[in-house]
């Protein structure tokens, strides 16, 4: 057994050993802040146990939430109809459309013909740097429209392509690092089939071995950040949505971020970020020629293998952008008619951010895709991730039940003491820091679920404006770039065995500063755009 499977295997355990007895503790404790709010206290043992087994992941983490909610109705914190009344939310809604989406274009390689089609342009050509570029821009872009790990797997593929060809003639690596080698690549059981192709000689191409890392990292780095862009991006943005429009008010009215709102702070994040990114990869990680021989024309006999477009690509491409339009329709009108205008107000009651996606999911069972099929089927759908819809779903209830018990409400209070006098501005940073942190030890959906409702409640408590705390806790649940375990973007690329952990945790520590930096000034200059 390796000492990765061994660790998981010790953490699993742990995980289900300290679950049980931190729920026990906690149950039976003395806290003077919860004495007269027994059900608050009861649900501070439930969530207890159930940060444990998230952080650990003992047991499935949708199963976690689940189990979380029925302790919930058991221990008579609230009613059935309360604890699970959030699994319903419009929100998760807009996952399962936006879900069905990502499906279609998973299925129907719309998502590898943007890639390819990128990467190769004449513009890109065969400068490595370019190359490396033109990449991670589409990896960023793509993934602020589908599941990052998606992104990353399929991108992680066509970035293995781009290696093999730049192998020397004679099939070897460059030498001087255990991570460089490209020679087996083509025979990983674990690399995609599309490496097993026959590739031409290229030629001599002496590639520094660190080119290898930093393609391999831009795969994953981009992922991460290019879901920041836009609410569907990554699951943190929508959990951080919820909790703003249930908890933040303004003027005794609660706000409501719109798409186009959301891009209006996200967008220029991701690429103020991803310039910084590509520019000290691209430092760090040289090529070590100028030009790539026989990389683009091998990228262009993968695009042409392509093919014409397809039925379902085109399909999947109308409704896709049918979506999008919706989805930022009522941004563009605020623009221009004013947020008092009819029309905007329409567009508010008539298209949330859950009806564009179902209508664009509902698309695609209608129109066509191959040999008489729509573009979509109902057995294909049900593929999606439902899992991680229902963690979700777990997630606001937890969320809801603190705010409604007054559970967070005392932790709120009791944690302020660590935060005297910091002001809005120190609120800002000290929850983009701790969000960031917390998602190095655990999944982004879980951190987000811990950390935003918290941060929400200890800036209300303290008298302090909680949107922009909970705009940089909801875009540092996104970060955390160290550790193979912090997204699964990373342990993709990590399992290439080409991105050695001491360079990963560099390489993530300047990014996860960087980012910091730039969501804190971002939602320090921008988030008046939003309320």
């Amino acid at each position: 057994m390796s000492l990765e499977s061994r660790m998981y295997l010790l953490r699993r355990r742990t995980g289900l050993v300290l679950a049980p007895l931190l729920f026990a503790f906690v149950l039976s404790a003395n806290f003077e802040s919860l004495a007269d709010k027994p059900a608050a206290h009861r649900l501070a043992a439930v969530m207890a146990a159930v940060v444990v087994l998230w952080v650990t992941e003992a047991i499935p983490m949708a199963l976690t939430a689940l189990l979380g909610a029925t302790a919930c109705v058991m221990l008579q914190v609230a009613p059935a109809k309360n604890v699970f009344a959030p699994f319903a939310d419009q929100l998760m809604f807009l996952f399962i459309g936006s879900f069905m989406l990502a499906r279609a274009i998973e299925l129907h390689g719309l998502d590898r013909r943007l890639a390819l089609s990128v990467l190769t342009l004449k513009a890109v050509g065969g400068s490595p740097s370019r190359v490396l570029f033109a990449f991670g821009a589409t990896t960023a872009f793509i993934s602020a429209w589908i599941s990052n790990t998606a992104t990353t797997a399929m991108m992680f593929a066509i970035g293995l392509s781009i290696l093999k060809v730049l192998r020397d003639d004679r099939g070897q690596a460059p030498q001087n690092s255990k991570m460089a080698e490209l020679s087996v690549l083509s025979t990983q059981n674990s690399i995609p089939p599309i490496l097993n192709s026959a590739v031409p000689d290229p030629g001599r191409n002496r590639i520094d071995p660190r080119y290898a890392t930093g393609l391999m990292l831009m795969t994953s780095f981009s992922a991460s950040i290019g879901g920041l862009a836009t609410p569907i991006g990554t699951p943190p943005n929508v959990i951080g949505l919820n909790f703003i429009r249930k908890l933040v008010t303004a003027d005794g009215a609660a706000i409501d971020i719109t798409f186009f709102e959301w891009c209006l702070i996200g967008v220029p994040i991701v690429i103020v970020l991803y310039l910084f990114m590509f520019a000290y990869l691209n430092w760090f990680c040289p090529a070590g020629v100028r030009e790539l021989a026989g990389g683009r024309e091998y990228l262009e006999r993968q695009r042409q293998q392509l093919g014409p477009w397809t039925r379902g690509q085109l399909s999947t491409l109308v409704a896709f952008v049918i979506m999008v339009i919706l989805w930022v329709t009522p941004g563009v009108i605020a623009l221009g008619w004013g947020e008092t205008s009819d029309a905007y107000k329409w567009c508010k009651l008539s298209l949330p951010e859950a009806v564009p996606a179902l209508l664009g999911a509902g698309l695609l069972f209608l129109l066509p895709g191959e040999r008489g099929r729509p573009a979509l089927t109902w057995p294909e759908a049900t593929q999606i991730d439902w899992g991680v819809v229902l963690l979700y779903g777990g997630g606001f209830a937890f969320g809801m039940l603190a705010q409604e018990t007054g559970l967070a409400d005392a932790l709120g209070k009791n944690m302020i003491a660590w935060l005297p006098n910091a002001g809005s501005f120190g609120f800002l940073i000290a929850a983009t820091l701790v969000a960031t942190l917390v998602s190095e030890a655990t999944s982004n959906t879980a951190s987000a679920n811990i950390v935003i409702p918290v941060v929400i409640t200890m800036a209300t408590a303290a008298g302090v404006d909680p949107l922009e705390p909970a705009l940089g806790a909801t875009f540092g649940c996104s970060l955390g770039f160290m550790l193979p375990v912090s997204t699964p973007c990373n342990a993709i690329v990590y399992g290439s065995g080409m991105v050695p952990l001491g360079r990963m945790i560099r390489y993530g520590a300047l990014l996860d500063i960087a980012g910091t930096i730039v969501i804190v000034a971002a939602v320090k200059t921008l988030s008046a755009l939003v309320r």
